[in-house]
């Protein structure tokens, strides 16, 4: 296991706690859904929705905790990598836009994902104290 000094552990400590709370802030949004679909969505999209407002939350908590973290980022990659494409796509959203944020804001959140992808948790996390009691 990557040993890294306190800078690089608070470092990935905070990457961590900055996208959970992005992910968690975005399923919340999401659980209206289970209770009434906006008029004009697709039973598809309907469904993605609802998948999301579980997937999620369940991947925030894992990178925040530092559980799974590689494959928690991996998922995460994934849903990132579909918010841009239907923002770009299927909405005609820009990079930036007048009035909010593009689709800049999803790619700044990929990036994260991929640094912990990359790099892992860091020593301050459960990933590392089962790596510790292994050893």
């Amino acid at each position: 296991m990557q040993t890294y000094n306190n800078f690089q552990n608070s470092a990935l400590l905070i990457l961590r706690i900055v996208t959970a709370s992005i992910f968690s802030v975005a399923a919340y949004y999401k659980f209206p859904f289970w209770s009434q679909a906006p008029e004009g969505i697709s039973a598809f999209m309907l469904f993605v929705t609802r998948l999301l407002s579980i997937a999620e939350p369940l991947g925030a908590a894992a990178v925040l905790i530092g559980f799974l973290t590689r494959w928690a980022a991996s998922g995460l990659t994934i849903i990132l990598i579909g918010a841009i494409y239907i923002s770009k796509f299927d909405y005609g959203i820009g990079f930036v836009t007048a009035t909010g944020p593009g689709w800049n804001f999803p790619l700044m959140v990929l990036a994260a994902c991929l640094v912990l992808l990359a790099f892992g948790a860091g020593n301050w996390s459960l990933d590392a104290r089962k790596k510790q009691q292994i050893t």
